[in-house]
């Protein structure tokens, strides 16, 4: 009797099996399919009780104002249905919300940056005036909300709103040579600035730095196009051991209209410019060239004396971060891995320590603010696990802390101005997106705003696998993994393996959360008889300093070698074909996964790499040499792991894809790799897509790329 209900059992879960749909690269590509829901990026406003977002009403763009209470519509601030008032795309309010700038024909330079065509609106006078008549840069409010200074053709200007007047207050900015008030191209990639200019907490001063990229070599690359002839993209590039932009931090008094060169100390980088809530005083970040000594210089602008009052060193690199808070005493609240692990800090105004706030073998991964009418310190972090993300609060004594969020995953918090609310975004590998509302004083949940209820059902339509979480002992750690596996698994047979990975400094693959495209490209797999695995190795973050930093100065080498062994580990499994292992990855992930197949050609039979460095000769000063110093100082740690350096070690099947726009990981990397393999004449296989950036999308491209990648895939492994 037990073994007919097996039987039946058995066959029931077949049927619902067969019922279950198998996904196509056109559901994630195409069709929107797996499309997640997502709440339109929110201003809270000043009274901390209500909130701004841009909706789209009938092809007008509109600033609605929201309760964060029951989130209750209470009006429309602006709406581009005026006559007057054109279509925009961003907006950002004055500090006292009298005046709002808006951005219209906004495009993308490169990953962060952006030009567009600005306009301020005042409130009370319903009054619309444009900032500049051409595209600009960079536009900021002064505090009192009079004026707005941006950035246009590498020169900074202000604009005097009340009486309808542009000061050009820099004049020598040059494309390829000055650049005053915005980040060159390699600041921007590598310290994620854009603008390079700040106001004091007056107006009275803007304080900016001027790049001279005069010597820094220029990186051409050819645009096709649609017209009769291709034409060069040029700009500058400082690749590894190279020239870097000369710096220089300036000063500039809007009351007297003048300007004030600050003389500091010679530095390599100034990563970031603070102004403390003293009008007066500025705060400068500098690092050295190696990027392990960073100090931070007070600017007095009465005399514009500079003084030394903070420094944090490492033996290998100091990350930088903007988790840096003045208080009313300009006390300061800052993030450090001084004791091995990423915490909080409380440190007096002359810069020596006041007391570690956090600590513990966890990491905080994210620093919220500080509440000062409440002596309460908002972080996210890992210390329910590394895989794992959650909100909490503590005061700046160290006590108190309280969690805000109970559901395993990924917890990410937006809170209201004054910290009234917050809005969490949390998530986990068997739960999609959801965003609840909370209080932010205990965590309370207050009303679910999205649940993805939708997207969660179209998923259960398909035959999805679960990821299953672990760790994998390889050497002496224990390293994170998931695996998924076909739905009708069976451990008596065996499978092809495709190992996925990236692999970079500080990165996580391995986490508590919901499908990205590349989830639902690996079910489609294991719908298809594939398991998949990813372990993060050695260099990966969030397992405290060490782990992260233990790669130093061998970018890639321990990385790869964690690979192949988690390879050969997972391959004893009876399960797996030891004979069908692959692996993928995708910029770092490529540089491995060329590495992988190379150096352990007795243990791949398969690898793809998109976009990868082949050599770190070829990557830029800041990321490179913060990991392995310059080429001069240690050229094994940079040709010993090149893979064009070894192309005769290649056995199994390999293809390359790369996009010739790439202005990031430039195709230089795919061509030398190209070309070595054809001087050892090793067959592969590779794709070049025209003019497509670091991500290779636009239009079909990237359906026609997984194509392309699972074609190989299920034609060689």
């Amino acid at each position: 009797m037990k073994q007919l209900m097996l039987t039946a059992l058995l066959s029931l879960s077949l049927v619902l099996s067969a019922q279950q749909k198998q996904i196509t690269l056109e559901d994630i590509w195409s069709n929107g399919t797996f499309r997640t829901e997502s709440i339109a990026s929110l201003r809270s406003m000043n009274n901390g009780y209500d909130y701004t977002v841009i909706e789209f009403n009938e092809g007008d763009s509109e600033i609605v104002q929201y309760e964060y209470k029951g989130m209750t519509k209470k009006g429309v601030v602006l709406t581009s249905g005026d006559e007057e008032i054109p279509d925009f795309s961003t907006y950002a309010f004055s500090d006292d919300e009298s005046k709002i700038l808006i951005g219209t024909k906004i495009r993308p330079i490169f990953r962060r940056s952006r030009i567009g065509v600005y306009y301020v609106y005042t409130l009370d006078g319903k009054s619309l005036v444009a900032v500049d008549n051409d595209p600009i840069q960079s536009p900021a409010f002064s505090p009192n909300g009079d004026k707005v200074a941006y950035v246009k053709d590498n020169n900074i200007y202000i604009f005097d709103i009340e009486n309808n007047a542009r000061i050009q207050i820099t004049s020598d900015g040059e494309k390829g040579k000055i650049i005053n008030g915005l980040s060159d191209w390699v600041y921007e990639e590598e310290f994620s600035i854009v603008r390079a200019f700040e106001w004091n907490s007056s107006g009275s001063h803007i304080a900016y730095l001027k790049f001279d990229e005069s010597e820094v070599p220029m990186f051409s690359m050819d645009i096709y196009g649609k017209d009769l002839y291709q034409y060069p993209y040029t700009f500058k590039y400082p690749k590894a051991g190279e020239k870097n932009a000369e710096l220089s931090l300036h000063l500039f008094d809007v009351n007297q209209n003048s300007h004030a060169k600050v003389k500091l100390p010679e530095v390599d980088y100034i990563p970031r410019i603070k102004w403390m809530n003293a009008p007066e005083l500025l705060t400068v970040q500098t690092l050295n060239r190696h990027q392990n000594h960073l100090k931070m210089f007070q600017v007095n602008t009465m005399n514009n004396s500079v003084d030394l009052f903070f420094e944090e060193q490492d033996d290998a690199y100091v990350d930088i971060h903007d988790n840096l808070t003045f208080l009313d005493d300009d006390d300061f609240i800052w993030t450090s891995e001084r004791d091995g692990f990423n915490h909080l800090y409380l440190y007096n105004s002359d810069g020596t320590l006041k007391r570690q706030i956090t600590a513990g073998n966890w990491e905080v991964t994210a620093y919220y603010g500080y509440d000062a009418k409440r002596n309460r310190i908002f972080f996210q972090s890992t210390e329910q696990g590394s895989t794992q993300r959650h909100v909490y609060s503590i005061n700046a004594k160290g006590k108190r802390k309280t969690l805000l969020t109970l559901e395993s995953g990924t917890n990410s918090a937006q809170f209201s101005k004054q910290f009234y609310y917050f809005i969490n975004t949390h998530h986990s590998a068997n739960t999609p997106y959801q965003f609840t509302l909370h209080l932010a004083r205990n965590g309370m949940q207050m009303m679910m705003l999205k649940d993805n209820k939708a997207l969660k059902n179209r998923v259960a339509d398909f035959a999805m696998s679960p990821k299953e979480f672990s760790t994998l002992r390889v050497g002496d750690h224990d390293l994170n993994m998931y695996m998924i596996k076909p739905l009708d698994f069976d451990a008596s047979k065996t499978y092809p393996l495709l190992m996925f990975q990236y692999s970079g400094p500080g990165s996580q693959q391995v986490g508590d959360r919901w499908n990205g495209t590349n989830d639902y490209w690996h079910q489609m797999l294991a719908q298809q008889g594939y398991i998949i695995a990813c372990v993060d190795g050695r260099g990966t973050g969030f397992k405290g300093r060490d782990f992260k930093k233990s790669t130093y100065l061998n970018l890639v080498k321990y990385e790869t070698e964690d690979q192949i062994e988690a390879a050969k580990i997972l391959s004893q499994r009876s399960y797996i074909d030891e004979q069908r292992t692959g692996i993928w990855g995708w910029s770092f992930g490529g540089h491995m996964s060329t590495n992988a197949i190379l150096k352990g050609n007795d243990t791949f039979e398969v690898a793809i790499a998109v976009a990868p460095v082949t050599s770190w000769r070829f990557y830029d000063t800041i990321y490179t040499e913060r990991f392995l110093r310059t080429p001069e100082e240690n050229p094994e740690g940079y040709d010993n792991e090149s893979p064009f350096n070894y192309p005769e070690l290649l056995k199994g099947k390999y293809l390359l894809v790369h996009g010739s726009g790439d202005d990031n990981v430039h195709v230089q990397n795919s061509m030398r790799m190209i070309d070595a393999l054809i001087q050892a004449n090793k067959p592969f296989d590779w794709a070049i897509y025209p003019d497509r950036n670091h991500g290779i999308y636009g239009g079909n491209t990237r359906l026609h790329l997984y194509n392309k990648m699972t074609s190989f895939i299920k034609d060689n492994l």
